[in-house]
């Protein structure tokens, strides 16, 4: 083991996975890095140091030999997609499924196999990447049903391990600059839409910064929740749109 200990990052290939790697890695952590693009992963091991290991984070057998062989102090479930976040009635039964079993399943799964280790260590931390999709209404029900469940699955989780010495950090980020939406938004135009705001998004690093922030707080001190967004975007209020009732009618 190395000084800070050994974390588990999924989704590292790129984004914010990527750059929560490189700032583990240059804090002295062990860093296993987790995705399902080798190519990617291979080249942020040969800049970082990081261990890769390149699987689909929803092939439970996969994980199930990786966690044989690994007892992470840290885990970061960063790995998430937003397919179907157009609309549901837009969404086929491939998106939602997709979504829910990455956004979802798979952290529940991950944790179910991290977990015990923790525990009978007596020590360990887990950062969920949640979203503000999971705090605010949105339009996106598909993904922030399954952020939604990142929230509370956050919560839930200290209660049950009060007493043990785990920590549980959720990292909610609005508008961060990624992939995200080239690979949530199938269509050109609905996604240059929903792209371009002119607005000046936060950075994967800006994230990776608060993830290392809350991983270096006093053992004592729990850093239960972070939201985090660029400053041109904010949440709450009503708006209205007017209807015609008469051509309802």
């Amino acid at each position: 083991m190395t000084a800070k200990g050994t974390a588990l990052v999924t989704g590292a290939s790129s984004g914010i996975g990527a750059a929560v790697v490189r700032r583990l890695a240059a804090n002295g952590w062990e860093v296993h890095a987790l995705a399902r693009r080798a190519a990617r992963l291979e080249a942020l091991a040969d800049e970082t140091g990081c261990v890769p290991h390149a699987l689909d984070i929803r092939d439970g057998a996969a994980l199930a030999r990786l966690m044989a062989g690994l007892a992470p102090d840290l885990l970061v479930n960063n790995a998430g997609l937003g397919a179907g976040i157009t609309g549901l009635v837009t969404a086929s039964r491939e998106d939602i499924a997709r979504t829910i079993d990455t956004n979802v399943t798979a952290v529940l799964e991950l944790l179910r196999l991290t977990l015990p280790g923790m525990i009978a260590r007596g020590r360990g931390h887990v950062v969920n990447l949640g979203s503000v999709a999971g705090l605010y209404p949105l339009v996106s029900a598909v993904y922030g049903a399954s952020k939604g469940a990142i929230r509370l699955l956050s919560q839930n989780l200290r209660l049950e391990l009060r007493g043990t010495g785990i920590r549980v950090t959720e990292i909610c980020p609005g508008r961060v600059a990624t992939e995200f939406y080239d690979a949530a938004v199938a269509d050109p135009a609905a996604r240059d839409r929903i792209k371009n705001t002119g607005i000046r998004e936060i950075s994967p690093d800006d994230i990776a910064g608060a993830i290392l922030y809350a991983v270096s707080a006093p053992a004592h001190v729990n850093v239960s929740t972070i939201e985090l967004q660029p400053v041109e975007q904010t949440y709450g209020g009503a708006q209205f749109d007017p209807i015609d009732w008469e051509d309802r009618e």
